[in-house]
């Protein structure tokens, strides 16, 4: 891993829009992607637009630099890595505009996959290609890579679905694929591409033997080296560049934009899992099932069988086979209504009962067994990859060949396992395409496993293009397959190919190494390694899925960037790179622990269940003094006294002048940190209400648990809040409950929990679950807590009690939203309906399961439900927003901005969310009065 900085590229030439991140965190923390290479960037830059772009490619062309392209970090080949110069276009460039009733999008390429489908998904349509890291990979990488996925197969994917784009080549050329005279523009300032594209097709039209080979190798998906088919499929040099550029990797140009053809949603799905007896049954079945047009055909073999049968949730269906040779077909029938989807799945299954099953096929629609279905198949890799040695690499591989080869192709994969010992491996994948992929553990700092990783490769590289298929289906070239395109293509193809480059990136500054490689052994080198760190986060394959949804990733750092930093800093270390530890510990401490919300949205988008708050807050609590850690633990002993003092001082603050007050906290955060005293603004409500007062009816239907932040911040000026606006509607639906004694002085726990204060976090636990227990009647009612976020805390305490207390499982908690939702809306008269209302789900919403009970809450009490497309934590998080504001201005930076243009569209009659911190971090974020749900529904259900 180089750490030598080279000389700065000319700041003048780049110009005052593009940012360049210099420090080791950042350069550290941007080096690392999913695949298995690792090389450090000397600088990282990130460009505003395709203007700032071609400056940045003058810039590094004067300096004799080189550049590669990275966004989303999800590729697995190493083709967004750099020692150079790494320009990062995830900052920028998340544009997403829909057009013609949703038959075309414009996109940015720092906008995710998911995020556009989600722009798209009010209109029945999406995007073609469908990787499985949609909700971290961009339309950038998505372009670069020509990706696909389960089903779009390559008829949809970015090749087939591209209207046009707009490239910004080596030169500085910005141009718009879409332009009327785009062609002539070409030509006019680049002559020797648009000629030389055009000499370059009619040399291979030339080569009826060539022209069949391409026509072969692109009639499955293919990634491997340029898409030569593009000289086949247009005659004009636009076309023709901008089909060569799709699958390039950043080896051609830059795709500032990217404008497709969406793709009808077909909603009514009906999944089935088809197992055999063995391998050679399934394939057999392989063609038939890929005539009756099912959507997906996802292959497991047996070692997946078994890997599933570990799952926790797995169907009953496999978990009662005894595995041997099986196999297993998952299959998806797709269709636009429940009608058509009735007859298609009866027509389906029809065939299904004429094949050689071990298990009775069936096809459901219901979304908890569909969504058990499909963890069998994505949980494969959540599985191997998350139980994997530490200090080991996953890598996840892929390759195609046709699908009548596919059974002897899984067969010798499987002896290869076993040939050169590689234990665990599973295979699974794309079936109808021929496309499957592996899983290999392995380890990159011993000599002998790489030489082994060497001897597969040449094994594999044998087997696949001796069924004429490719190396690289969907995955792209990358660092890792580029020494093998001469191997799949031959001479005088592969030269045709370095002439593209050399035509197109004459200075050869763009992403050296990926695509194509002269060095045969260039797959070998820059690999990364993998230190022992901490077991929190030591299951982390860094794929990035966590990124998108973390608060502060625009400030300051992401989930796998806090973890990867933290295996970098083991990696100094042990180098002896003292300075450099030095270095990245001192900047880690506010980029990585103090900027950390903590909020568990990492772990919801995490494939191995990491989250990395508990990382977060461990380190806080190594950093917790003992003092610091007595008064927090004598808090909890008078909990309720200390949030009735908190509220009051709220209220004396704001009947004082907030410049004063903000000052005099100003002071104190000087003295004694910015991570220790809040920031008091203005914008902070006045105290709460008292807790309510202890009640134990007879027959009572549930317990009612008043959070603590009811007492320590007040409304926004509406009622007296969530908590008595809950206690009226139980009372009004007709709902007695339980009032634990003494629940002013009980707490979730989080903000000990969050500030690593666990002596405290225990004796918190033990006082709020005893009385939980006992005013619960042992487990008999339901918990009903009125803020989410400490219904969330709740069951976390709950979870980490149950070994010492397992009676406390019979203990049932549920957010208010959820409860009121079930229960209360049901008995209750909303006297007339609000025009419009807007929501905000929260995180705690979220991993509770109940945004769907805070949505349904808001459609009754109004006609138009409102829900940012863009919403995401506030990252209020407890008292961390008053700590840091900053960090809570960049994490609702998006979706207050998504609420002001909607607001241009029609007035709001109310703001909404389910938890009290997360509306003040709301209404701080949009200067508009966020309230909880259950107080609008209090004043709308009033006799």
């Amino acid at each position: 891993m180089s750490t030598t900085l080279a000389e700065p590229l000319d700041p003048a030439l780049l110009g005052p829009s593009t940012e360049v991140h210099a420090r080791s965190i950042d350069r550290f923390a941007r080096a690392h992607d999913a695949s298995h290479y690792l090389l450090i960037p000397d600088a990282v830059l990130s460009p505003a637009d395709a203007t700032g772009v071609a400056r940045v490619f003058g810039a590094v062309k004067a300096a004799g630099r080189t550049l590669t392209f990275r966004s989303g970090g999800t590729s697995l080949s190493g083709q967004g890595v750099s020692g150079d110069i790494l320009v990062d276009t995830r900052s920028h460039f998340r544009d997403v505009a829909v057009s013609d009733d949703g038959a075309s999008v414009r996109v940015g390429p720092g906008a995710t996959v998911r995020q556009v489908n989600t722009r798209l998904t009010r209109f029945g349509r999406k995007l073609g290609p469908d990787p499985a890291s949609e909700i971290a990979c961009t339309i950038g990488g998505v372009v670069a890579n020509n990706s696909s996925g389960m089903a779009c197969g390559i008829v949809e994917n970015s090749y087939r679905t591209i209207q046009s784009m707009l490239l910004v080549l080596p030169s500085g050329t910005i141009l718009d694929t879409a332009a009327p005279d785009a062609n002539e523009l070409l030509l006019s300032e680049e002559p020797a591409i648009a000629e030389g594209l055009l000499a370059l097709r009619e040399r291979l039209l030339a080569s009826p033997e060539n022209v069949a080979f391409v026509r072969q190798q692109f009639s499955m998906k293919n990634t491997m080296g340029y898409g030569l088919n593009a000289l086949l499929d247009f005659d004009d040099p636009v076309g023709i560049l901008e089909h060569l550029v799709i699958g390039s990797e950043g080896t051609l140009a830059f795709v500032a934009e990217a404008r497709f053809r969406t793709i009808e949603v077909r909603p009514a799905i009906a999944t089935g899992l088809l197992v055999f007896e063995t391998l050679s049954d399934a394939m057999a079945a392989l063609p038939a099932l890929t005539e009756l047009g099912l959507a997906t055909i996802e292959l497991l073999d047996a070692s997946s069988l078994r890997v599933a049968q570990g799952l926790s949730d797995v169907p009953a269906a496999i978990a009662a086979i005894d595995v041997r040779q099986h196999a297993a077909l998952l299959v998806e029938v797709h269709a636009p209504n429940s009608g058509a989807l009735a007859e298609d799945a009866a027509n389906a299954l029809a065939h299904f009962t004429t094949l050689p099953l071990a298990v009775a096929p069936s096809l459901t629609t219901d979304a908890a067994e569909r969504a058990a279905l499909w963890h069998v198949r994505k949980g494969l890799y959540t599985a191997i990859a998350g139980a994997r040695p530490s200090g080991t690499t996953a890598l996840l591989e892929d390759i195609v060949v046709p699908v009548g080869r596919l059974l002897a192709t899984c067969e010798r994969l499987i002896e290869l396992f076993a040939e050169h010992a590689y234990e665990g491996s599973v295979i699974f994948g794309h079936a109808k395409d021929g496309n499957i992929h592996f899983l290999l553990n392995e380890r990159f700092d011993d000599p002998a496993s790489v030489e082994r990783y060497r001897r597969f490769t040449d094994d594999l590289v044998e087997l696949v293009l001796g069924h004429g298929g490719s190396l690289k289906a969907e995955h792209g070239t990358g660092r890792i397959m580029a020494p093998f395109v001469r191997r799949q293509y031959g001479d005088e193809l592969t030269d045709m190919m370095w002439e593209i480059k050399r035509l197109i990136d004459p200075a050869g500054i763009l992403n050296p190494g990926v695509v194509l490689s002269d060095d045969a052994d260039s797959y070998l080198h820059d690999l990364k390694r993998v230190p022992t760190v901490e077991k929190e986060v030591d299951r982390c394959v860094e794929c990035g899925y966590c990124e998108p949804t973390c608060p502060s990733k625009s400030l300051t750092l992401t989930p796998r960037q806090r973890i990867v930093l933290r295996r970098d800093m083991a990696w100094a270390e042990d180098q002896g790179e003292t300075a450099l530890l030095a270095e990245l510990r001192a900047d880690y401490d506010y980029d990585g622990v103090q900027t950390c919300a903590v909020d568990g949205m990492c772990a919801v988008a995490c494939p191995v269940d990491i989250n990395t708050g508990d990382l977060v807050r461990r380190l806080r609590s190594e950093q917790a003094s003992k003092i610091e850690d007595g008064v927090w633990d004598a808090a909890a002993q008078g909990w309720g006294a200390i949030t009735r003092v908190g509220g009051l001082a709220l209220t004396v603050a704001g009947a004082l002048p907030a410049p004063l007050v903000t000052g005099v906290t100003k002071i104190g955060r000087a003295v004694l940190g910015a991570d220790t005293v809040p920031l008091y603004d203005g914008g902070l409500p006045r105290g709460g209400s008292k807790a309510p007062s202890a009640s134990t009816p007879a027959d009572a239907a549930a317990v009612f648990f008043g959070a603590c932040i009811g007492t320590m911040f007040g409304t926004e000026g509406h009622g007296e809040g969530s908590r008595d606006a809950v206690m009226t509607v139980l009372s009004r639906a007709g709902i007695p409950f339980v009032v634990p004694e003494d629940t002013g002085g009980l707490c979730c726990g989080t903000p000990w929990k969050s500030k690593g204060h666990l002596s405290g976090y225990d004796r918190m636990t033990k006082r709020t679950l005893a009385a939980l227990w006992s005013a619960s009647r042992q487990g008999t009612l339901p918990v009903v807590c009125d803020a989410a976020s400490c219904t969330e805390g709740l069951h976390v305490m709950l979870a980490q009690a149950l070994e010492d207390h397992p009676e406390y499982a019979g203990l049932v908690i549920e957010d208010a939203t959820t409860y009121l939702a079930r229960e209360a809306l049901p008995r209750l008269n909303v006297s007339e309906k609000l025009d419009r209302i807007a929501v905000h789900p929260s995180c705690s919403t979220t991993a509770l399961g109940a945004t769907g009970a805070l949505t349904a809450i808001a459609s009754a009490v109004a006609e138009d439900v409102y829900v940012p497309d863009g919403w995401g934590c506030c990252a209020f998080a407890g008292d961390r927003g008053m700590l840091h504001p900053e960090l809570t201005a960049s994490a609702t930076e998006t979706e207050a901005a998504e609420l002001r243009d909607a607001e241009d569209q029609g007035a709001f009659d109310a703001f909404v969310s389910a938890n009290r911190t997360c509306e003040i971090g709301m209404t701080r974020a949009t200067g508009r009065p966020y309230r909880h749900v259950v107080e609008v529904l209090e004043e709308l259900t009033r006799p």
